[in-house]
């Protein structure tokens, strides 16, 4: 007795390739270049997009698994400000060199006086040139793998605006008149509460190396001409003082709230000097 050979079925996708495998959700004919692995059995394209979830919560997702998401945002806002005011227009040479872009978000007391308070903080996402922000931005994300995972995202993002903020009241405290922009005020607190952070914990911040790079970094503030001294010092200070409520070891916290008042605090405090100072 003789029997008819198989049927073969044929892919879904590909009808010209015969195959025996088939989809394990939609049971559809699929050949081996169709079907994915997963973990139990084999899926098809189809069901393995319509698996996925939501292209809003894969952004979500992709964003909670990020260990330092607004250290990223912070230099990516910083950098494309910086390409922003390349191209700002000319402005006359009594002005030091500055073009107009630059003009509209620098620091400096007349413009307080002026009622233009934004200033405090947009000068400091404003570079004077490409080692300004090379500098801030590479120091911003060393430090920032440091103490944006150490400190919930919200407590990052507040040390940070409470040590721009503090960098600012510095600036126009010791050089008021100046024309003040950069990061640097809002990096040096980084430095500072990760010194601070890592003396709670029993390291000497000099062995390890970040004690030794604020050091440096404020010889020069007072050696090189040109930099903002009250800017650097302000937010050194700002960041210091935050950290130190914000950063002390869990076995040593007494107040859960204080991670939060402090930068809040600071914020308040920079803003009650700059007014007092105008």
């Amino acid at each position: 007795m003789s029997f008819p050979p198989p049927v073969l079925e044929h892919c879904t996708r590909h009808p010209d390739r015969p195959t025996g495998r088939h989809c394990t959700r939609c049971e559809r004919p699929a050949c081996n270049d169709c079907l994915v692995q997963a973990a139990v059995g084999s899926l098809c394209s189809d069901c393995v997009r319509r698996s996925r979830p939501a292209r809003s919560q894969r952004m979500r997702n992709r964003w909670a698994s990020q260990r330092t998401p607004f250290t990223v945002a912070i230099i990516v806002v910083n950098v494309a400000v910086f390409l922003w005011l390349s191209v700002g227009a000319a402005m006359p040479d009594s002005f030091g060199g500055v073009n107009q872009n630059e003009f509209d978000l620098a620091l400096s007391k007349v413009f307080i006086d002026d009622g233009q308070w934004w200033r405090l903080v947009t000068s400091g996402f404003l570079h004077f040139g490409a080692f300004h922000i090379g500098m801030n931005m590479l120091l911003l994300w060393q430090l920032g793998s440091i103490l944006e995972p150490a400190l919930d995202r919200g407590r990052f993002v507040l040390l940070y605006l409470a040590s721009l903020m503090g960098g600012a009241a510095g600036a126009l405290l010791v050089t008021p008149d100046a024309l003040t922009g950069g990061a640097s005020g809002a990096v040096f607190g980084l430095m500072a509460a990760a010194t601070v952070a890592f003396q709670q914990r029993g390291v000497n911040p000099f062995r390890i190396g970040i004690g030794t790079i604020l050091v440096i970094n404020l010889v020069i503030t007072f050696t090189v001409p040109g930099i903002s001294v009250g800017g650097h010092v302000g937010g050194a200070i700002m960041g210091g003082v935050c950290g130190w409520a914000m950063l002390e070891p869990r076995w040593m916290r007494r107040e859960e709230w204080a991670g939060w008042v402090a930068p809040l605090a600071g914020i308040a405090v920079a803003l009650f000097l700059v007014y007092v100072v105008a």
